[in-house]
């Protein structure tokens, strides 16, 4: 757990032990990040983006650089703002296991946790605002063969939500949603496997062409 901010960083302890999850360690500067990680491995790794000396990126350099190190480390970003180009460089590196959200997220207890899940799982999550602006900045990519609909799936998808909680956001039935998930993934010439895989893969690709 990284968080410079010492209320916030012990309340977001507390919520996760409560929750039955153990911080193995915890960092307020961006130098003591990347040691902790390398020293404990975690399930999980829950980083703010602008962490001391500089209140810049160093919390994603952080992320990205462990990473690097560990292959395949779930990494849940919290940021004070939708930052979008530090989203698309961490989200869009080729791999799951990744989540962007917003502080304001974490006071939905529940979301927060379910976003956690969904990360160390190696699933996404991103917070709807950052999947707004993300959408806003991608212009002529491969997935404007998506129709409307399609693309309010992939968006679903993005935040982390599985097809039963996409059709009940989209008030269609969950056969519909299997429906456009399929072309979807025909549409990015995603290779016929795993759905779950497939379902990254397409995040992915809409996260690359952000």
């Amino acid at each position: 757990m990284a968080e410079d901010n010492a209320l916030l960083r012990e309340g977001l302890v507390l919520l996760l032990t409560s929750a039955g999850h153990e911080v193995v360690a915890v960092a307020g500067s961006g130098p003591e990040i990347l040691p902790a990680l390398l020293r404990h491995r975690p399930d999980v790794a829950v980083l703010d983006v602008r962490m001391p000396p500089g209140f810049r990126d160093e919390g994603l350099r952080a992320a990205l650089e462990a990473r690097r190190e560990i292959p395949g480390l779930p990494v849940l970003v919290l940021s004070q703002y939708v930052e979008e180009s530090y989203a698309a460089e961490l989200l869009g590196g080729g791999a799951g296991g990744v989540g962007y959200l917003l502080k304001d997220r974490v006071g939905r207890v529940d979301e927060f946790l379910d976003a956690l899940e969904r990360v160390a799982s190696g699933g996404t999550a991103l917070d709807p605002e950052v999947v707004t602006a993300l959408m806003g900045r991608r212009r002529g990519s491969p997935l404007g063969s998506l129709t409307p609909r399609e693309r309010e799936v992939l968006e679903l998808m993005a935040e982390g939500h599985d097809n039963a909680a996409i059709a009940a956001t989209l008030v269609v039935t969950e056969r519909s949603v299997s429906k456009h998930i399929g072309n979807v993934f025909l549409k990015l010439g995603l290779p016929v496997g795993d759905s779950g895989h497939r379902r990254v893969l397409a995040v992915l690709a809409y996260l690359d062409n952000a």
